[in-house]
């Protein structure tokens, strides 16, 4: 229990403080004014100023902040509203920059990081009547190779594959009970039948071994950046499942996070290092949407200023709008926390039931 807690605050931590520092980066990059720079949120525990910033720690854990002076009024000292446009669109689009650079970085480190890999042949268990796979012609038995030329080399590799080309065709090479070789084609499903899964067949993992991996930099840098972008298409796809109903919408909050950041520990340093970029990817692309207090609505009022030739929201406007925004997404964020908390006290899990 506590190892999950530690572990989960830790994953948190270093989500928010890139997030924030992205934001503090390139408000100081532009000579803009951060008033304050804290790590959680009030009533503060502790404070120290350096320079012209406050820096702060806060007694709620989850959050953090960027003070910056006159982000939505002009008037106020050193405004950030008064700055150039394109001064703004970084400083406001910093932390989201941040939270885009830093799977980067941890993918990386944890193909560097030595990891354990199971390595074995994926054998087809079931194949179901009417699937793309039965259609195609893929029979109990076969093992698989490849998917879309890449090596199948556990049944996760083979489920990511099928999970990247959703709705495209992908070749996958088979190996028949004769040894015999056959590539097949087929288009996996975006809403399949309960229980069918994309392409319709069950697999297992026979000759299973165990080995422990990791690259050399030069080859770990690559291999991350391919990492990065299979998690944008794996989150695109997933909310398109959520959105066509293939897959329920579970929502989770900041012990929801804690919770899976937990129970990946277990598993080794560079699953949490991989959960940790995925979770950052979520949150780049969550505080993108246009949303009253997010990022993504604080850069849609300058870009309607700047399609308006000038003519902004009066900073009132804006400071309610943003104000009713937080408060809804702070009541959201009791609901979800209530949920996350619930679930967790009864066994339950986000990764399984």
């Amino acid at each position: 229990m506590w190892l999950t807690i530690i572990v989960g605050v830790l994953v948190l931590s270093v989500l928010i403080l890139a997030h924030e520092l992205g934001h503090f980066i390139a408000a100081k990059a532009t000579h803009c004014w951060v008033e304050e720079f804290g790590i959680g949120f009030p009533p503060r525990i502790w404070g120290k100023k350096f320079g012209d910033t406050i820096y702060s720690i806060n007694w709620i854990p989850f959050g953090g902040f960027n003070k910056i002076s006159g982000e939505v009024d002009p008037a106020a000292p050193r405004a950030l509203a008064a700055r150039k446009y394109w001064v703004r669109l970084l400083v406001l689009g910093g932390g989201i920059l941040m939270n885009l650079i830093l799977p980067f970085v941890l993918m990386a480190v944890a193909y560097m990081i030595p990891h354990d890999v199971a390595q074995g042949q994926v054998v087809v268990q079931e194949v179901v009547p009417n699937s793309p796979a039965a259609a195609a012609g893929i029979q109990v038995g076969d093992t698989v190779l490849t998917v879309n030329g890449v090596t199948v080399e556990n049944t996760g590799v083979l489920s990511r594959e099928v999970q990247l080309h959703l709705g495209a065709e992908i070749s996958i090479e088979v190996q028949h009970t004769d040894s015999s070789l056959e590539t097949f084609r087929l288009v996996p499903r975006w809403k399949p039948p309960q229980g069918e899964g994309a392409v319709g067949i069950a697999s297992n993992m026979t000759n299973v071994a165990v080995v422990s991996e990791s690259l050399p930099f030069w080859r770990a840098i690559p291999e991350g950046a391919s990492s990065v972008w299979d998690s944008l298409i794996l989150y695109k796809n997933g909310i398109i499942e959520m959105f066509i109903g293939a897959v329920p919408f579970t929502p989770s909050g900041p012990v929801g996070i804690v919770q899976v950041a937990g129970e990946v520990a277990q598993a080794g340093v560079s699953p949490v290092l991989e959960l940790t970029a995925f979770i950052s990817i979520a949150i780049a692309v969550t505080q993108l949407i246009p949303f009253p207090a997010l990022d993504g609505s604080h850069l849609l009022f300058v870009i309607i200023e700047w399609l308006r030739r000038g003519k902004r929201v009066s900073p009132r406007t804006q400071t309610i709008i943003h104000s009713t925004g937080f408060i809804v997404l702070l009541a959201l964020m009791l609901i979800v926390t209530y949920q996350d908390i619930a679930r967790w006290i009864s066994g339950g899990s986000i990764l399984g039931g």
